[in-house]
């Protein structure tokens, strides 16, 4: 159970980031390739660059310890987490960093 929830809970950020990177994306705009093609990242950091909020997550790690803490615990998440095992203490970390950081 804990795994599925660690997995999930990173896959809601991945789902939010990439929410962030279709609202920025105008209707009928023919986008970048380079940026469509980094959308299908999986990877948090580089969906951070995609979707232009690099200033902001900079500037909440240096100026707030709690997030910059919540943002350690989810940063590490990969897609690659189903296929892991994981402790329950580490499954209610990312919960309590995912839900702090709406």
């Amino acid at each position: 159970m804990a795994d599925g929830a660690y997995y999930l809970a990173g896959y809601a950020v991945e789902c939010a980031l990439k929410a962030c990177i279709a609202k920025g994306t105008k209707r009928y705009e023919f986008p970048d390739k380079e940026r469509a093609v980094s959308s299908y990242s999986h990877k948090l950091q580089e969906l951070v660059k995609v979707a232009g909020l690099e200033l902001a997550l900079a500037g909440l790690v240096r100026t707030s310890p709690e997030f910059r803490t919540n943002w350690e615990a989810v940063k590490s998440w990969t897609e690659q987490s189903r296929y892991q095992r994981h402790q329950r203490q580490e499954a209610e970390q990312l919960l309590t960093a995912t839900d702090v950081m709406e």
